[in-house]
């Protein structure tokens, strides 16, 4: 009698096996939906057209300042508008330098910080000019 049941042994096995193999991939499948979301939520946080349009009107601001040399109380009345507008539009940290021209070299560096508590982007970026 014992002969008799041996395939269905195998039926039990193989039964048992698919089972494990379809768990697995419904832990695999839950697992890949939870990382995305978290990525996409990652991505939809990071404020990178916000940094971009910054850096661009800082560079704007430098470039004014370059061509027009306004008062010093000019710059720091822009200095101080754009880390105001920041912070109440974007609830964003702002805050930018310049050194001083090098007429050697024809080069400048402009510093940007950019803080909203979840990014923090700093960056030092060459201006290049016609030298003194």
């Amino acid at each position: 009698m014992e002969g008799l049941n041996r395939e269905g042994q195998w039926i039990v096995m193989m039964g048992f096996l698919v089972s494990l193999g379809i768990f697995f991939l419904a832990v695999v499948i839950s697992q890949s939906t939870l990382v995305g979301q978290t990525t996409a939520e990652g991505v939809l946080e990071f404020p990178k057209n916000d940094i971009q349009d910054l850096r661009h009107e800082i560079l704007v601001v430098e470039k004014f300042e370059r061509d027009r040399n306004p008062p010093t109380s000019v710059m720091k009345n822009l200095s101080d508008d754009f880390a105001t507008i920041a912070l109440y539009r974007k609830s964003a940290e702002v805050w930018y330098n310049y050194s001083a021209y090098d007429c050697h070299n024809g080069k400048r560096a402009v510093n940007i910080h950019y803080n909203n508590g979840v990014t923090v982007y700093n960056e030092t970026t060459q201006v290049y000019y016609v030298p003194c």
